[in-house]
């Protein structure tokens, strides 16, 4: 398989149901917000809310969830979460033809589909470990990661023109028939699904064992941290770019829409690319250039000014940024997997998931107070600059290669 065209059945049902899921969400992607401002008439405070409140305390639901879904079979449980966030879609559905939709669902809704979304995202590695041999992970990856970054071109501007022309609850109506989709494509999944062995230390089951093998491991670590800040501190200044450029620049939001629409195209260039990149010059490689390159171009959004030159300025640092971002992701998720025994992969990508969250929770929340207080445009900058400094916290080349023998044998040992 390793150097083939085809990954095999089994991983082509795999895609095509993480295609439909990915698919749905980014059609549905403004869906609460819209209805909580067209619909319900709530404001920016209430709208923020559902954004920050649902993620955060999804992410804190799903910590309990790692644990039970390490010793299960990954399929049902990817199912069954599916079949989850296609309910709860639902019922927002119901409500609003019913006439009894009302803030608390919305945000009831947004929990439990951020819980589900990060067990299934849990289980959907431990499942993609099982189905595709170590040498072709970054392919896979990759493959995925192109879906993601296609699914964020089409999906919005499908999005709008379903609420446009069949009304608010439209783009819900997608998302929950998308998760049926994905759900029938687990389903058609025919290879071995078997459940990990409990080894002494597992058999506690705690999503505290997640957080011991990254903080732990010698390679894991600095990609952790370094993931985790890099994701927050460019997370962290999109709202104060959005006010930046809806405001005092006076670009309209079709144009910030632009900006930010067409970058997404790197995202498909740069998957397209990790896996040549990885086999000519080596994963580790890959992944501290990559690592690097894509932390250089946020300073520059720091000088963004109104016009069609600054709307050039910010696609293009956002396509550098993306295309970059392209090419480490899939390498980082292949590293991420190899190095982890696959009686540890649920909890492991939950911890790193619930961390991640909850750290672009906290850093929106403190560059939306020092933006309040120094304005957006130096919260920026300082964000951009911080983040020349993250790829201190990258292993060295050295390490990286040292690791793809670990990732090696570890393949080998976990797999008998």
């Amino acid at each position: 398989m390793a150097g083939g065209t085809s990954l095999g059945r089994d991983f082509g049902w795999l895609w095509a149901a993480y295609a439909a899921g990915a698919t749905g969400t980014w059609i549905a992607f403004n869906a609460f917000p819209l209805l909580a401002i067209t619909v319900l008439h709530k404001g920016a405070a209430e709208v923020a809310a559902l954004a920050a409140v649902g993620a955060a305390v999804g992410a804190v639901v799903a910590v309990p969830l790692a644990p039970w879904v390490e010793f299960r079979r990954r399929r049902p449980v990817m199912m069954a979460m599916d079949l989850v966030r296609c309910a709860a879609m639902l019922s927002v559905a119901a409500a609003y033809v019913l006439g009894r939709l009302g803030f608390a669902q919305l945000l009831v809704v947004s929990v439990v589909v951020a819980a589900a979304d990060i067990t299934f995202g849990a289980a959907s590695g431990a499942c993609l470990k099982a189905l595709v041999v170590r040498d072709d992970l970054v392919r896979a990856s990759a493959r995925l990661e192109s879906t993601t970054w296609t699914a964020t071109v089409l999906g919005p501007p499908l999005g709008g023109a379903l609420f446009a022309l069949l009304g608010p609850v439209a783009t819900v109506v997608a998302d929950a028939v998308s998760y049926l989709l994905s759900a029938a494509g687990i389903r058609a999944i025919r290879g071995a699904d078997p459940i990990p062995e409990r080894g002494e230390r597992e058999g506690r089951g705690d999503l505290v064992e997640g957080w011991r093998h990254i903080l732990g491991h010698p390679l894991l670590r600095p990609l952790f941290l370094n993931t985790v800040l890099v994701n927050g501190l460019i997370m962290a200044t999109a709202p104060l770019l959005a006010v930046l450029m809806l405001g005092p620049l006076g670009f309209s939001p079709w144009q910030y829409g632009l900006a930010f629409a067409v970058p997404c195209l790197g995202g498909l260039l740069g998957s397209r690319l990790a896996r040549p990149l990885a086999e000519r010059y080596g994963r580790h490689r890959v992944l501290r250039a990559a690592g690097v390159l894509r932390v250089c171009w946020p300073v520059g959004l720091a000088f963004v000014h109104p016009g069609v030159t600054g709307l050039l300025l910010v696609m293009g640092v956002e396509f550098a940024l993306i295309t970059c971002a392209g090419v480490f992701n899939p390498v980082l998720s292949a590293h991420r997997l190899g190095l982890t025994a696959t009686d540890r992969v649920a909890r492991t990508l939950t911890a790193w998931s619930v961390t991640g969250k909850a750290s672009v929770a906290g850093l929106t929340a403190l560059w939306g107070v020092l933006g309040g207080v120094v304005g957006p445009r130096p919260a920026i900058a300082l964000a951009g600059v911080l983040l020349l400094a993250t790829p201190l916290l990258l292993p060295s080349g050295g390490r990286l290669r040292a690791a793809e023998g670990d990732d090696r044998g570890l393949t080998r040992v976990s797999s008998r």
